[in-house]
């Protein structure tokens, strides 16, 4: 597979770090990625869909769009983000759970370790090449976080948390970073919000967890969203389920899509969730996990749906609901959305992960975890906040009155958002531009009047207009908004 290499360029004197990814592992040095290279974004044989970049060959005169996969959020877009960043962080609250930032920048053995051998790892890992240190960091030890929970657990133990009252309830969001294949609700940066119990094992904090997603969605008036829930059992029971898994999916290996065909003796459990439409057929036929689980395993799960029962939260049982990494156990759940359809419903999920400390090297602890995919809920919602405009647009009507616009726009700010035009248009312009912002008043100022200390201040709405003092403004406006 070609590897994608991106050089940033600075004044420094040493080089900026390269971020390269690649299933191999390995970081391709510049001096062989430039000498591959034919054209800027040009596509590497063998490889579909992965180009290269190298900013010394783009034209000048070409402009320089955003990565693939790569999107920006423009203002009238923030709005939404924020409420739904802030109804999760709600949510978390009322239940206890407190806010915690990790790096978005991780050993790659994090990754490595709680990702086993799966796509993650071997082909959308964003490795960074460092060029060492005077701590000895070598190049190509450090990525991009794909997820966040793996990091919440290591600050855990590193932190100290652990030493704590348990179990400790932690919250966190921001951007993830995944090579896969753009698609509509899916970016290689992406955003989550994230809820972890870790330190008990008990049933209740699974569904705890649940409910507290479920009152996030529920908080922005999404419709349509469903609970899928299943249980995957633990190390005691799930190694001979596997077995059964295996010896019914054998002989139909060559019909499945190739990467089943690679999973089946690597990591069978994933041949349930596949979406490939080949491998559709086989599975209502499948051994169902429920029917394997240990009685432990058993008799969580039922204490789980008891609980969500008495919650009156509504779910649905599904056997091919599973996670393909051994440190997951028991419960697990997905929250569905039928407007998004197709492969891409999924607008968030979690489960149980008793193994996760232990694949780390910390000692084994219990805990529970949910991840949304704010990017999904965002185009799910059928919430629509515009952006606010500022309330008046200071307006110099001559050259010459940027500071005491600028300080008119100052005072203004007291008590309203206010927007100061310092532009060299007409003021007819500028009164245009401040209805089409929907501005509620504009200040205009003369000289005569910047003498004066005052502003010919004009309702956009019913177009009153008067003279208004400086150091009066700000209470003008403040108490026509409340009247």
């Amino acid at each position: 597979m070609a590897r994608r290499c991106w050089q940033g360029s600075g004044a420094s004197s040493s080089p900026s770090p390269t971020i390269s990814w690649s299933s191999a592992g390995t970081v391709r040095s510049r001096r062989s990625a430039r000498s591959a290279a034919t054209t800027p974004f040009s596509s590497r044989p063998g490889s579909p869909g992965h180009s290269y970049l190298d900013l010394g060959a783009v034209s000048r005169s070409q402009p320089i769009r955003a990565a693939r996969g790569m999107r920006d959020i423009l203002p009238e877009q923030v709005a939404l983000w924020r409420g739904v960043e802030m109804a999760g962080e709600a949510a978390a609250r009322s239940y206890g759970y407190q806010e915690i930032e990790v790096p978005i920048i991780e050993p790659v053995a994090l990754i490595e370790r709680v990702g086993g051998d799966t796509d993650v790892v071997r082909k959308e890992i964003y490795r960074i090449q460092s060029h060492g240190d005077a701590s000895g960091e070598r190049e190509g030890h450090l990525a991009l976080r794909p997820e966040a929970t793996a990091g919440v657990v290591r600050a855990y133990f590193q932190g100290g948390l652990n030493q704590l009252s348990q179990p400790v309830r932690l919250t966190t969001s921001g951007p993830m970073f995944r090579h896969d294949r753009p698609q509509a609700g899916r970016y290689r940066q992406f955003y989550q919000f994230d809820l972890e119990v870790i330190g008990d094992p008990s049933p209740a904090y699974d569904a705890e967890v649940i409910e507290v997603s479920r009152q996030w969605l529920s908080s922005l008036g999404l419709a349509g969203v469903s609970l899928v829930l299943n249980s995957i059992g633990d190390g005691r029971c799930r190694p001979p389920y596997l077995q059964r898994l295996k010896e019914y999916y054998r002989p139909l290996k060559t019909r499945l899509h190739p990467d089943c065909q690679r999973r089946l003796e690597e990591n069978p459990l994933r041949l349930l969730d596949c979406k490939e439409e080949q491998c559709q057929p086989f599975k209502a036929a499948a051994p169902r996990i429920t029917d394997h689980l240990c009685q432990p395993c058993a008799e969580a799960f039922a204490e789980v749906r008891s609980l969500l029962d008495g919650a009156a939260i509504e779910y649905r049982l599904d056997a091919h609901l599973v996670r393909g990494l051994d440190y997951y156990t028991r419960t697990v759940f997905e929250f569905e959305h039928a407007a998004l359809g197709g492969a891409q419903n999924a607008l968030g999920g979690g489960g149980r992960y008793d193994g996760l400390a232990a694949a780390l090297g910390y000692p084994d602890t219990p805990a529970v975890g949910f991840a949304g995919g704010i990017d999904r809920v965002v185009l799910a919602s059928p919430l629509s906040e515009p952006v606010k405009p500022a309330q008046v647009w200071v307006l110099p009507a001559e050259p010459g009155l940027e500071a005491e616009a600028a300080r008119v726009g100052r005072l203004c700010r007291a008590e309203i958002p206010a927007v100061v035009d310092f532009s060299r248009r007409s003021l007819s312009a500028k009164m245009r531009a401040a209805g089409r912002a929907g501005s509620r008043w504009v200040a205009i100022m003369a000289a005569d009047e910047a003498q004066r200390q005052a502003v010919q201040l004009r309702d956009m709405r019913s177009g009153d207009q008067r003279e208004v003092p400086w150091d009066q403004l700000a209470v003008v406006m403040a108490g026509s908004l409340s009247s």
